[in-house]
């Protein structure tokens, strides 16, 4: 049995070119809170985008901020070995944990002890060891679908056919609803004190009214008097306006009212009964002292609000009458004027919703009893439904914790290479390669921006399922062959983590080196290219030269006979000139040198070319870095985690034939190469495998014993001669 060490011993192991914690034990994960934070690879990392049990992420994201962060990881940890006699339990895994194992000394795993064994009694296995996650899922999810399931919620339904229900349902209405655990909408104890503090404070702003009799002067018609004033106002207050100014200057009170001619747009057309077309202009006909008349000739379409107002206000208020004076209009007003204080100021507007009787019928029932009691009950199950919640998230924590750790404290899945990591989402296919190490992004051009940093050869593609419709952004990074065919809109298959293929497409690329045969090769590839885009250009110009010569037509006389130029034959002369001087300062140059060193000459000079790629590509190679590429997916890493060549090799696979396959090498299809180059090459090897065995004395040493032809003596052997064959 694993247990707490104050001084616990780690042990490393070195991947990457960093060393990373070893966690094999519940020891080690037991202590993570002792180990520095500096030595774990990650200390955050988002919740989504990960091939992780959502629901687990969930529980580890205990503040709900979408990402997973250290201290949660180590509080994870301590909760998970708080209820367990055995911490190796955390590293075995498994999706089921031992009835003996929960630690019954502990409060809450007594607790969550019960709630297995009564799940397991109602499941018809009382005798069982062990529980499993699909028993306490199920138990939970059936637990969570009852009435009253300790979340603190209640539903319409929780009341049955009592009068709470309607209460429920009111409190719904005015101060919303919070979702129950059964994914219902219902109330809390919250939400049931606001609406009842609503309720005492929409009372109490009415009895204000009640003591008042200036603040009601027609009783419960008051606010239907004060609605038709208001509709009114606008119009009134114009017209007794009109009025003022005409009793001021008798000479502008033609000027008040319309002209004959400003209703002739009107009279054009179909005029309707409200003549709609009239709202803009004066209420009635405007003079000095005129009372406003409340029916007969005024404007059709005020008609109907000024016969409102006289029902509702004028005539309870100033009695009987068919005219509104200014005065009569001015204690109209004064008389509705406490009613409209009083309604700005009202107080318990939402609970003012369901009307002043049914609130009161509410304050003076048993209603608030009812629902704090409701309440109560479905309380009384939390710790029930805390139980049966622990227990199954021990068991997520027993099969999945160990697997975060090793993907988050430090990257054993990655370099290990037994398991993918959680961030790997799954396998890229394209140009005779697949790539191990492909992430989801959101957005190519926003993760490109921190992603381009890590140095690696990076290929952003779309993927879509078109049978489902289904579609993911993905990164993948290309570490083996070479970038010769790797280009936007080439087009590959992805392999989900489920096995779930993908159309994909290439969409962005960030170029940078990928191995050290592709950099030997690039600048004579760069060359050839060069070579190649200058012909296209000569050789579209001399078709574009010719294609407008014939366009222009062939003129019907015959050309005249061109003459013979002297100098050209002398430009001629000089150019085969300079290039036979050229041809033999390279060949005295290459005398200077025995024939057996011109090979080494050629490598030499290739180096000289070659080398400074290689070199450069090597430093790039060894500073490939994973950091950036998930440090833009959200996560916070730690450390340098490198991608060098040797643990690139293995992120990207490069098409090799099965071991044991047979080959036919007949193409029929091959292209036919001429025997002339092969004839000069093999000569070429001959003849310097001769001239190197004759420089190094070799030839003469096998040639001395020769005998000579009959007749001929062999020359004496000079000083001269001693020395050469000396030397």
């Amino acid at each position: 049995m694993s247990t707490f060490t104050p001084t616990h011993r780690w042990r490393f192991f070195r991947a990457g070119g960093f060393d990373q914690v070893k966690l094999e034990t519940g020891a080690d994960l037991m202590n993570l809170d002792q180990l520095d934070q500096k030595l774990w690879v990650a200390l955050a990392c988002p919740i989504a985008g990960l091939e992780f049990d959502p629901k687990m992420a969930a529980l580890l994201d205990t503040d709900q901020d979408g990402r997973i962060r250290a201290p949660e990881v180590i509080a994870a940890v301590k909760w998970a070995g708080a209820l367990l006699k055995d911490h190796d339990l955390l590293v075995k895994g498994g999706d089921s944990v031992p009835l003996a194992a929960i630690n019954e000394a502990n409060p809450e795993g007594a607790e969550i002890l019960a709630a297995a064994k009564q799940i397991l009694d109602r499941l018809g296995r009382p005798k069982a060891e062990s529980i499993y996650l699909a028993d306490a899922a199920d138990a939970g999810q059936l637990f969570a679908a009852t009435l009253f399931n300790g979340d603190g919620v209640i539903i319409p339904d929780s009341a049955g056919e009592t009068a709470a229900r309607a209460v429920i349902e009111d409190i719904a209405a005015c101060i919303g609803t919070t979702m129950d655990r059964s994914g219902k909408p219902g109330i809390d104890q919250s939400k049931a004190d606001a609406f009842f503090a609503q309720c005492a404070e929409f009372d109490a702003w009415w009895q204000a009214a009640e003591k008042d009799a200036g603040i009601l002067p027609l009783g419960e018609k008051t606010a239907a008097a004060a609605a038709a004033v208001k509709a009114a106002q606008v119009k009134v207050d114009d017209f007794f306006g009109r009025c003022r100014l005409a009793a001021f200057d008798a000479r502008i009170a033609a000027v008040l009212n319309r002209k004959e001619e400003d209703y002739a747009p009107i009279l054009i057309r179909d005029i309707s009964i409200n003549a709609s077309e009239l709202a803009g202009f004066p209420l009635a006909e405007a003079a000095a002292g005129k009372p406003l008349p409340l029916q007969g000739a005024v404007n059709p379409a005020h008609a109907a609000t000024l016969a409102a107002m006289r029902e509702a206000a004028v005539q309870p208020l100033l009695g009987d009458t068919l005219e509104l004076t200014e005065a009569g209009w001015a204690a109209v007003q004064a008389r509705l004027a406490p009613f409209a204080a009083w309604q700005a100021a009202q107080a318990g507007a939402a609970a003012g919703k369901l009307g002043v009787a049914r609130v009161r019928q509410l304050l003076a029932g048993s209603a608030r009893g009812d629902i704090d009691a409701l309440l109560a009950r479905d309380r009384s199950f939390e710790r029930q439904a805390g139980a049966i919640a622990g227990i199954e998230k021990l068991i997520r924590f027993v099969r999945d914790l160990h697997k975060l750790c090793i993907n988050f404290v430090n990257f054993k899945n990655l370099y290990a290479g037994d398991a993918p990591a959680i961030f790997q989402t799954g396998m890229l296919y394209l140009d005779h390669r697949s790539c191990h190490l492909c992430l989801s992004v959101d957005d190519a051009g926003r993760h490109s921006v921190m992603a381009g940093l890590a140095g690696a050869f990076l290929a952003y593609a779309d993927c879509a399922r078109k049978g489902t419709g289904e579609k993911l952004s993905i990164v993948a990074v290309f570490s083996q062959g070479d970038d010769e065919n790797l280009m936007v809109g080439r087009n590959g298959v992805f392999y989900d983590r489920k096995g779930r293929d993908y159309d994909a497409t290439i969409t962005k690329i960030l170029p940078n080196p990928i191995s050290l045969r592709e950099a030997f090769w690039s600048p004579y590839k760069k060359v050839v290219r060069l070579i190649e885009e200058q012909v296209s250009k000569r050789a579209s110009a001399a078709d574009s030269a010719t294609t407008a010569q014939l366009a222009a037509g062939v003129p019907s006389a015959a050309p005249a006979k061109l003459k013979f130029d002297p100098s050209v034959v002398a430009l001629i002369s000089v150019a085969v000139g300079s290039l036979a001087a050229a041809f033999t300062t390279f060949l005295a140059f290459l005398g200077k040198f025995a024939a057996w060193q011109l090979p080494l000459l050629v490598c030499g000079i290739m180096l000289i070319i070659s080398g400074p790629s290689v070199l450069l590509a090597f430093v790039k190679l060894r500073r490939r870095n994973l950091g950036p590429i998930l440090d833009a997916n959200g996560w916070a890493i730690n450390s340098t985690a490198r991608i060098n060549v040797p643990f690139g090799t293995r992120l990207t696979d490069i098409a090799k034939l099965p071991p044991g396959s047979t080959i036919d090498i007949h193409d029929r299809y091959a292209e036919k190469s001429a025997v002339l180059p092969k004839i000069v090459v093999v000569v070429l090897i001959v003849a310097w495998f001769f001239a190197f065995i004759w420089d190094m004395g070799i030839l003469r040493g096998w040639t001395k014993d020769w005998k000579t032809p009959l007749g001929k003596t062999p020359a004496p052997l000079t000083d001269t001669n001693a020395a050469s064959t000396n030397k």
